[in-house]
């Protein structure tokens, strides 16, 4: 067989298996989602405060972190297939915790222990398939990589979108843990197919990676992770609690109405990360770079001082809501995808899922913050509150995302084939 021949043969099964990954990528998002509404709006309506309820996801959002760190060193260690494995069937775990225990044992501390399982699942199913790009991309291919990176996180935040409609209308119509054993049977499918259907180990473990090496030394990569930590405790500060809650009390939105119009933000949300390649091209250069995340944050820091604004006007709340959101959606939906491109050309040769696992390490940090202020600010202020912090925090990206590099260089390597 010719040199020619084995690499065309490696590319078709490197395709192959990620396709599978994506697939289970795509299950596992889709749960999390539906396990989020549910978990939310049962407790709520239960009779917990905002901060309670906020308090439900903080071992999510933690684990979620250690998470990212671990699950990078192990990807880099025994291939992506182990920890794609891993996340699957530890979601299996955390969804039966809720499915079949006894409900007087569905109190705050064992739901977060639930919770807490479910946030190391989707962390390391998110690493595996994130990291995968690698494989299927040239090193030299800046747009090609661009492109993968969005459609892949474009989608994923499709099916987390389509999964808090599903959450909310299984809430509705059969009850909270008659819908987590519907949920069940779909990460069971997913891990099944991996488990039966994919070939190798998708990517090649190295012996000589260190758990030491998971922080990294790349000054680009530090300062796009401090970037991201921000973004997203400027999102979840007000959509992970304050959001929903106002939604249900202050609308009187119901549950499936209101799982509805977040599920469908989320679906346009993803639509926008998956085209943002084309609506960000420029005439010579389609990738962006350091100073299009910096420009797009500030962006989206005076666009939600205009919702809180408009808030304490006499312009109905909910149309306020709508409408700022889906602006607000396709501004911070192209700034994610920017990012999301820029750890992976950011990442070292023979480190990139171990910089990656770093990078979404500061992305669940800034879940965690955001997590635990949208509880308390909603609290003690209302929505506004949740805004104001909101553009504190995007201030902070679009300040840190000017030390980023100006310029896009090629790669002249290709990271995963080396090491995962």
């Amino acid at each position: 067989m010719s040199p020619q021949d084995t690499t065309e043969g490696s590319r078709s099964g490197d395709l192959r298996n990620y396709s599978i990954v994506t697939g289970a990528y795509w299950a596992d998002t889709l749960t999390d989602g539906a396990l989020r509404v549910l978990v939310l709006y049962y407790f709520y309506d239960l009779g917990y405060s905002p901060f309670q309820v906020a308090s439900l996801f903080l071992f999510y959002e933690i684990f979620g972190i250690v998470t990212n760190l671990v699950g990078g060193f192990l990807a880099a260690r025994f291939g992506l297939k182990t920890t794609l494995i891993g996340g699957l069937t530890t979601q299996l775990v955390a969804l039966s915790m809720l499915a079949f225990a006894p409900t007087a044992w569905l109190v705050v501390p064992y739901v977060m222990i639930a919770q807490a399982l479910s946030g190391i699942a989707k962390d390391l199913t998110k690493m595996s398939s994130k990291s995968a790009v690698k494989l299927v991309v040239p090193s030299d291919a800046s747009a090609t990589l661009f492109r993968w990176v969005a459609i892949l996180t474009g989608s994923k935040n499709a099916m987390k979108g389509i999964g808090f409609f599903v959450g909310g209308l299984l809430l509705t119509m059969i009850g909270f843990q008659s819908a987590i054993l519907v949920l069940i049977v779909l990460v069971g499918t997913g891990l099944v197919v991996v488990l039966t259907m994919m070939r190798g180990s998708l990517g090649r473990g190295s012996t000589k990676a260190k758990f030491s090496h998971m922080f990294s030394n790349s000054r680009a990569v530090n300062v796009l992770a401090a970037a991201r930590m921000v973004l997203f405790a400027a999102r979840d500060v007000w959509f992970v609690v304050g959001l929903p809650v106002f939604l249900r009390t202050q609308e009187h939105w119901s549950f499936w109405q209101a799982g509805a119009f977040l599920g469908g933000w989320v679906i346009f949300y993803g639509i926008v990360q998956a085209s943002a390649p084309s609506l960000l091209r420029r005439r010579n250069n389609s990738e962006p770079t350091g100073l299009t995340a910096t420009w797009l944050a500030f962006i989206l820091a005076a666009l939600t001082a205009g919702i809180a604004i408009a808030l304490q006007s006499d312009v109905d709340p909910s149309i306020v809501v709508v409408v700022g959101l889906l602006i607000w959606g396709v501004i911070f939906a192209l700034n994610s995808a920017v990012h999301s491109f820029l750890i992976l050309h950011y990442a070292e040769g023979n480190k990139v899922a171990m910089n990656v696992g770093f990078y979404y390490m500061a992305n669940a940090a800034g879940r965690l913050i955001g997590t635990v202020l949208s509880g308390l600010l909603y609290q003690w202020h209302g929505l506004t509150a949740c805004l104001v912090a909101s553009v504190i925090f995007l201030l902070a990206a679009g300040t840190l995302s000017l030390l980023l590099p100006r310029e896009v260089t090629a790669r002249t390597r290709h990271p995963m084939r080396e090491a995962v």
